[in-house]
């Protein structure tokens, strides 16, 4: 595994474990295997309504608590100083947890224009010792250029769509400025036409490796957190195999190149959804 440093100098696994529509029912044999294969850090929110399975997995795996990390999210409709804190609680409780390792505003959701205040009752947290960092998803820079000026804590990353075909180079740029991970979600283009993607294929098979595969090295290796997610076990494995080959500069050109903008998600400033 490979772990990066964040601003507040907690170390976080490079490669974690998303449970995105994971139905509550199959996630805790999910995170069970992914923890089986080495995984160490999952990432899931209250609006994936599968906190409990997380939680009954992280209990049944016998893993002491202090080596994995936790990551949950605010929704939208939680939004709001006094909600936030609500919302924290209320994640502990059905993840079975005293803490989580990272605490993230999920959308900017700026119609509403609630993610300061939602941001500072995360200060509160964190100055207080409930969690161990703060940070937010699918922020663009005006969001974080607000945070920078409004509060005071520096959120540890930033969580947006992120993979070959739309590969996020300005935000990448900024958080890099401000001591700002970027971590990846959807970092396969969510099963999309980047994994038949020829240049990546001939790259792969260069390596004896899957075009998933190469791509979650490709991430790594920009520095990038990602956070591949499966609830099929071989896949599981296969995404966690990344660490035993390196791409070349030239690769990592040519992968580069490939992006088209091609956001598949919604854009952070129309996600407004509650």
């Amino acid at each position: 595994m490979n772990f990066v440093t964040l601003n507040n100098g907690i170390k976080m696994p490079q490669l974690g474990f998303g449970v995105w529509k994971v139905d509550n029912e199959v996630v805790t044999s999910a995170v069970a295997k992914a923890l089986e294969v080495g995984y160490r850090s999952i990432d899931t929110a209250m609006i994936y309504r599968n906190e409990e399975g997380v939680g009954k997995a992280i209990k049944e795996s016998g893993i002491p608590r202090e080596d994995l990390f936790i990551t949950t999210k605010v929704w939208n409709s939680d939004q709001g100083y006094d909600k936030t804190l609500k919302a924290y609680d209320e994640s502990l409780k059905r993840l079975g947890l005293d803490y989580v390792d990272l605490y993230l505003i999920h959308w900017p959701t700026p119609e509403y224009d609630e993610y300061v205040d939602t941001y500072k009752a995360m200060e509160k947290l964190y100055k207080d010792g409930r969690v161990r960092a703060i940070g937010v998803c699918n922020f663009e820079i005006e969001h974080l250029q607000r945070l920078l000026d409004e509060c005071e804590v520096t959120p540890v990353l930033n969580q947006v769509e992120c993979h070959p075909y739309f590969a996020q180079d300005e935000i990448k740029d900024f958080c890099a400025k401000h001591d700002i991970f970027v971590e990846a979600w959807s970092p396969l283009d969510n099963g999309g036409e980047v994994l038949q993607d020829e240049k990546i294929r001939q790259i792969a098979d260069a390596h004896g490796k899957t075009n998933a595969q190469v791509i979650l090295r490709w991430h790594l290796q920009n520095n990038t957190i990602t956070i591949p997610k499966s609830v099929t076990p071989s896949r599981i494995e296969e995404n966690f195999n990344v660490f035993d080959f390196e791409l070349s500069e030239e690769e990592m050109r040519i992968i580069d190149s490939l992006d088209r903008g091609a956001r598949r998600g919604a854009h952070p400033n129309e996600m407004n959804v509650r």
